[in-house]
């Protein structure tokens, strides 16, 4: 799914009302039927709306809105902030029709003043600013959404928040922003609802569908997309029954030290079940036992040192190599990491230790074989780049990066996001919270390594390998619990996924 600015859904907006051909007032009908349908599926007609609206097209949709549910019994009241301008165009047509109906108290409020008394179990919605906002809201606005949010009323807001921009908030004021619970966004997500600081101005959002243009949406370019499961399916393909574990690749994982040898596990069992062929776990020497006791289907390859990586044997059979969970940063390990960036002539994963030798060592970036993936957690990347005031500069940081060294940047997290050497950005649309846990970054690094020795590409390693991780976390947390998964359940489940792929209608 491609992700848009807000400026670009105001222009697919636009193309949608001139091809369709639809009237502006008929898209903005289609838009309020949508949320109606969803409302009437979520409250009773006992619990009575109290709507906030602004002169633009948000509050357009909220009057709509309104109406219709007072179409179908629901007591509503409609509070229209008055900033000193008359309401026009299609929000001033559902003005005039529900004055025509007669159902909705409405009124018109110029300052905090004005504020309803609202109370126990209304439901307010929310249509004061849409996304079209560009600066901060301050003064009478700000004043009513500060009183919104001081309630404890279930709040819905149409499309996005009052007070959040869909992009960059870096200089927005965030006491002046509306705390939803619910968010009832059209067609595509905002893609500040992908950033963690704005999860509490979002709540729980979900997408409409309104009908935009085909055609608008397909013309217009973007670097942002929303990977859905169709996708990833595309990128899977079938296997020849022809093929032998020569044709899966052959991975070296280089992993563990004293003390930090489940990681090698971990990250060697999932890189199996990713379907390479064959798997050279390369281990300090104490390792050796373990690695070959917990995980029989890895050949070993044992380094010279007891408790440290220090040395990666020939790498001439490896089609891919992956290094750094459960590392060590010590001095030998760093040295060692140093000497497979020059002697590697294919893309490495490199996550953990590895990258925060890598932080420490910024002149060797330059060393890194192109296409490799990286795979930091948040504070490994501010580490590698430097600190971030939001999760919107660290995007445009991502991108930078994976340009400026043409490698693949995974950045960790809720709606993970990986970027490419072309500057394009995905958002990854599985996982949960159960899956931050020890253990589960090794798994995704093995799962990534696995597909890119079979032959996939960076770019389709990673969004493949991010996918997939986070499908056998969403059907371990249905069986487990989000409270009680570990890391080593998502190995576990991770065939499902591979399954629930291969078995997609939409092949």
């Amino acid at each position: 799914m491609k992700l848009f600015s807000t400026k670009q859904i105001s222009e697919l907006d636009k193309y949608t009302i001139e091809n369709e051909p639809i009237a502006d007032i008929d898209l903005m009908e289609r838009a309020a039927t949508q949320i109606t349908n969803w409302w009437v599926q979520k409250f009773s007609t006992e619990q009575k709306i109290i709507a906030f609206a602004g002169a633009g097209n948000n509050g357009g949709d909220a009057l709509a809105i309104v109406r219709q549910l007072a179409e179908l019994d629901y007591v509503c009241e409609i509070y229209l902030l008055d900033l000193g301008k008359d309401i026009k165009s299609s929000p001033a047509i559902n003005w005039q029709r529900l004055l025509k109906q007669s159902k909705v108290k409405l009124s018109k409020i110029t300052s905090k003043n004005e504020f309803p008394k609202i109370n126990n179990g209304d439901v307010i919605l929310d249509g004061m600013f849409g996304s079209g906002l560009t600066r901060a809201l301050e003064g009478f606005p700000a004043e009513i959404i500060n009183q919104i949010n001081q309630l404890k009323n279930t709040v819905v807001s149409i499309d996005i928040p009052s007070g959040l921009k869909g992009e960059d908030n870096t200089e927005n004021i965030p006491e002046n922003i509306i705390k939803a619970d619910f968010t009832l966004t059209f067609q595509f997500p905002k893609i500040s609802f992908l950033f963690a600081e704005n999860e509490k101005y979002v709540g729980n959002w979900e997408m409409l569908p309104i009908g935009l243009h085909p055609d608008g949406i397909a013309k217009i370019p973007t670097d942002y997309f929303f990977i859905e499961k169709a996708d990833i399916h595309q990128i899977l393909p079938k296997r020849s029954q022809f093929a032998h574990k020569g044709t899966f690749g052959h991975a070296l994982l280089i992993a563990g030290s004293y003390g930090k040898m489940g990681a090698a596990i971990l990250a060697s069992k999932a890189c199996l079940r990713a379907g390479v062929g064959l798997l050279t776990s390369h281990v300090p020497r104490l390792g050796y036992s373990i690695i070959q006791t917990a995980v029989p289907e890895a050949m070993a390859s044992v380094d010279q040192h007891d408790s440290m990586f220090t040395e990666f044997p020939d790498l001439k059979t490896f089609s891919a190599i992956g290094i750094g969970p459960g590392l060590n940063q010590k001095h030998n390990s760093c040295s060692g990491l140093c000497s497979l960036l020059e002697a590697s002539k294919v893309p490495l994963v490199i996550d953990a230790d590895a990258l925060n030798i890598l932080s420490e060592n910024k002149d060797w970036l330059e060393k890194l074989p192109e296409n490799s993936i990286l795979t930091p957690h948040p504070g490994e990347f501010r580490r590698l780049v430097s600190e971030t005031k939001d999760s919107f500069e660290n995007i445009q940081k991502q991108i930078q990066f994976s340009k400026k060294y043409k490698v693949v940047i995974v950045l960790k997290g809720a709606f993970t996001s990986i970027s490419t050497p072309e500057g394009k950005l995905f958002f990854n649309s599985t996982g949960n919270p159960g899956m931050a846990t020890a253990g589960s970054g090794d798994i995704l690094t093995g799962i990534i390594l696995g597909l890119l020795a079979q032959g996939f590409s960076s770019k389709e390693a990673a969004l493949a390998g991010v996918f997939l991780h986070g499908m056998a976390g969403d059907f371990a947390a249905q069986e487990k619990s989000e409270f009680s998964l570990i890391a080593r359940d998502l190995i576990d489940y991770l065939g499902k996924s591979f399954l629930t792929m291969n078995t997609d209608s939409t092949k």
